[in-house]
């Protein structure tokens, strides 16, 4: 399933990922190289498995993983409110 931020999330791409801020709260996040990634195929219209494929090829990681990781960012996304 494709992914937005709420609106009241800010994000700024930097050389060592992406940080979001949490406009509600003041709190800040930081996303690495892997989780930018995953973010960035979700924002574009991709689901998780093709998160997870980009992640496995990208980065050279088992698919079984990456996918793994891949549900366990989107889960902390959502559950923390940054994500629909």
């Amino acid at each position: 399933m494709p992914m937005r931020f709420a609106a009241d999330v800010s994000t700024a791409e930097t050389e060592y990922g992406t940080v979001l801020l949490d406009e509600r709260s003041g709190s800040y996040w930081e996303l690495n190289p892997t989780a930018t990634l995953v973010v960035r195929t979700l924002l574009d219209g991709g689901d998780e498995a093709d998160a997870a494929a980009a992640v496995a090829e990208q980065f050279d990681v088992d698919r079984a993983q990456a996918q793994q990781d891949v549900e366990a960012l989107v889960r902390q996304l959502r559950s923390s409110g940054l994500a629909s």
